[in-house]
């Protein structure tokens, strides 16, 4: 199943793509700019769609609902807004993705960063053997 969701995300609208499948979601996330149309929506889906790229997928946990105590369950929510915020499974899965990216991008970084290091040392090596070499 597949959902689109349209949201103003100041200062721009928003698209969510939710791709649902058994148990697992896949989400894309597309910035429209000023407020989309019906007929722009339609546009963008059937000429974008196929070019979109959706996050790695990631399991649902459904779980069969109880009667729970009206009490119980104020504290129960209040205990998980407080360790991870109010979202839905999308805005999860988007800041899940969005802090995977984020690994991936300062991990890139220090690589790149150690290899300059790397090169700059040999340069130094290099010339510093140079000047004992004389000539």
């Amino acid at each position: 199943m597949i959902k689109l969701t349209v949201l103003f995300d100041d200062p721009f609208w928003i698209g969510i793509f939710e791709k649902q499948y058994q148990d697992k979601i896949q989400i894309c996330r597309v910035v429209f700019g000023q407020e989309p149309k019906d007929y722009e929506v339609y546009d963008f889906i059937l000429k974008n769609y196929y070019n979109l790229k959706f996050s790695d997928p990631i399991s649902i946990d459904e779980k069969p609902k109880k009667k729970i105590n009206p009490k119980r369950m104020q504290r129960k929510i209040k205990k998980t807004v407080q360790e991870k915020g109010i979202g839905t499974k999308a805005q999860q899965a988007l800041k899940l993705d969005h802090e995977n990216k984020k690994t991936e991008r300062k991990i890139k970084l220090k690589e790149n960063r150690e290899n300059k290091k790397e090169l700059k040392f040999q340069k130094r090596q290099e010339k510093k053997f140079q000047k004992k070499k004389g000539h």
